[in-house]
């Protein structure tokens, strides 16, 4: 983690990476694919490993891997740079820009003190009101390490220590433990509930494009997401009260903080209504869009082009949001080679040959023992993103050949791909900001995260199962 924080290069994990990729690179091609493809495969393999043990930043990673490939003669220039062109990525990367409109006006900081005036008067309301406004966040905002670090927790911080719940004093469990369990439970809940919630779900969007040739589109993935989705919502934060509970059950003046606070910032100021106006216009779009032939990314750029007419942002503001120009770069190089490793064949085969291993079972059977595989396989994994790219093409190509639904399958695996973080303290952006903060142990944070995992396997397969039984998805 250090040569991300501090630029460096970690020369012993990255020549672990380039020892990957070699081994494999000289490996006989298996029988039945193209040297090429597997060529492809084994500078894959080194990029992952890369992205799980970070000997660099992730953006420098793919230039390498991009660098190499051309080196190679793997693929030509043009192919290699063909990712930059992807609607998709662009979408995520204005989403961005938009959510750095949610920060700069205050608009985000506002919306989670007015909920928690209105339901923080005890300590699970208070818990509820973090997770709601995190929801109303998380269609806007795909890094969930900004909306969940960068707003949600310095306010649980502020509150916590209002109530002398403090690290390192034996006053961790008073209120600030629950608090940060329940916000950093809740953010995963809302990453799984739309596209544009977390970076790597229009990653597997389009990885869903290249295999199966269904599109999930920003209202499906919403509508599909809804019922299981705001089901945990409610039930988690109960859970943890039992599970975790606080020392301190009532807390009244939460909701005079909060009132003095909204007092602090007065009326609404003329950018946040802009941005309220562009947050309504956006997700009209995005729900309803697609009848006017107005697709997602177009809609992004609608309103990124009113935020800056408007003022709410400035050409500095977007050159400045470095999280967007570095999802830009590692997004384009692994949807670039997910593209071409299914376009030379190594998706088609690898499908081919695991299809026949499940030919046996049904359908249902290795969706669900699959799909709890790839849940579980998160432990091994630092990076949402790094999971998806390395595994999600291929259990969704198994999984779609032992005659699933394609788009069922696709979507059960986007959502797990959000909700396996609630495992552990380095599994997500998020986790590592509230685990970091000293309230809960490494212990209770794990076994906490194992229930919870439980309970969301529970809920999606059952009760979103009926749900996506009725919306016709099998």
């Amino acid at each position: 983690m250090a040569s991300e924080k501090q630029g460096e290069v970690n020369w012993g994990s990255l020549l672990i990476c380039l020892v990957i990729g070699l081994v494999l690179w000289f490996i006989p091609a298996p029988s039945g694919l193209e040297t090429e493809a597997w060529h492809l495969f084994s500078i894959f393999v080194a990029t992952i490993v890369a992205l799980v043990i970070k000997p660099v930043p992730m953006g420098s990673a793919a230039i390498l891997a991009l660098t190499i490939i051309v080196l190679t003669q793997t693929l030509t220039l043009e192919q290699s740079l063909s990712g930059f062109q992807n609607t998709t990525i662009w979408l995520i990367v204005i989403a961005f820009f938009i959510s750095r409109g949610f920060i700069k006006t205050g608009l985000g900081t506002r919306i989670s003190y007015l909920f928690v005036r209105q339901f923080g008067k005890k300590t699970l309301g208070l818990s509820y009101s973090m997770v709601l406004s995190d929801l109303i966040l998380a269609p806007a905002m795909p890094s969930n390490t900004a909306r969940a670090g960068g707003i949600i927790f310095p306010i649980i911080r502020s509150l916590s220590e209002t109530y002398d719940s403090r690290v390192g004093d034996g006053t961790e469990r008073r209120v600030g433990a629950f608090l940060m369990k329940v916000s950093f439970q809740g953010d995963m809940i809302t990453s799984a509930m739309f596209v544009t919630a977390m970076a790597a779900n229009p990653l597997a969007v389009q990885i869903t494009q290249e295999i199966t040739g269904e599109t999930i589109t920003w209202g499906g993935w919403a509508l599909a997401a809804l019922v299981p989705g705001l089901l945990s919502l409610a039930l988690i934060p109960f859970v943890i009260y039992k599970l975790y509970p606080p020392e301190l059950k009532e807390t009244p003046e939460a909701a005079s903080i909060a009132t003095q606070k909204l007092r602090e910032m007065g009326p609404l100021k003329r950018v946040e209504l802009y941005m309220i106006g562009v947050f309504v216009l956006l997700l009209a779009l995005w729900i309803f869009g697609g009848t006017f032939g107005v697709n997602a990314t177009t809609s992004a750029f609608v309103g990124l082009c009113v935020l800056l007419l408007s003022g709410v942002l400035s050409w500095s503001d977007i050159k400045k949001e470095q999280g967007a120009w570095d999802t830009l770069v590692w997004f384009a190089v692994l949807v670039m080679m997910a593209t071409f490793l299914n376009e030379l064949g190594m998706i088609p085969w690898f499908s081919d040959l695991m299809g026949d291993a499940v030919s046996q079972y049904s359908w249902t059977l290795t969706l669900v023992v699959l799909a709890i595989v790839y849940f579980y396989s998160h432990y091994f994994f630092a990076s949402n993103t790094a999971h998806v790219s390395a595994m999600y093409a291929a259990f969704l190509s198994v999984i779609v050949a032992s005659g699933a639904p394609p788009l069922l399958s696709a979507l059960i695996l986007a959502f797990f791909s959000n909700l396996f973080s609630c495992l552990t303290h380095y599994g997500a952006g998020p986790a590592p900001v509230f685990f970091g903060s000293g309230y809960v142990p490494q212990q209770k944070w794990w076994m906490l995260g194992f229930i919870i995992s439980i309970i969301h396997i529970v809920v999606w397969f059952g009760v979103g199962g009926l749900w996506w039984k009725l919306l016709g998805l099998w």
